[in-house]
This record gives structure tokens, C-alpha cells and sequence, in this order.
């Protein structure tokens, strides 16, 4: 199981601020083409990953991360300053 968290627009999209997943995603990539054949909700919220980022037990990552030991995966659009 995997805990996957959601924020901002894509919180929105998707409908959801976390869940928890079985998966055998073996990379971030995969893991997201898995979550959108789930539902058109799933498709909107990655149809354009480069607005995502991605962070693996809280650390920065990019998406084609493995999997293997992450125990969350959280995605959100790039945080701007200011």
C-alpha cells in the first residue's frame, strides 16, 4: 500500500486530498498511468504532467523515481515565491 496525497488544483480535480493505493507501479510514471485509467477525473488531473511536481516520502523527486520502499507519493503544480 502506498499513501498518495493531492494539493491544490489537483486536490480539486481529482476530488480527493489523499487515498491509499495497492499497486505495482514500479516508477512514479507508471503510478500515474495506472491512476488515470481509474476515472476522466484521474485523466484531467495528469493529462499535463509538466505542470506536476512530485515529491516520495516528502522529498522532491522526479517522475520516472522507482517506487520501490516509498511509502507516499504526493503530487502538486510547481510552488512559485514572492
Amino acid at each position: 500500500m502506498i499513501d498518495v496525497l493531492y494539493f491544490a488544483w489537483v486536490r480539486e480535480r481529482i476530488g480527493l486530498p489523499r487515498e491509499q493505493i495497492e499497486t505495482q507501479a514500479a516508477t512514479v510514471n507508471d503510478l500515474v498511468a495506472e491512476l488515470r485509467t481509474r476515472e476522466p477525473r484521474y485523466e484531467a488531473a495528469f493529462a499535463d504532467l509538466s505542470a506536476l511536481r512530485v515529491a516520495l516520502d516528502q522529498e522532491l523527486a522526479a517522475f520516472d523515481s522507482p517506487l520501490s520502499g516509498v511509502r507516499e507519493v504526493a503530487f502538486f503544480p510547481p510552488m512559485t515565491g514572492g
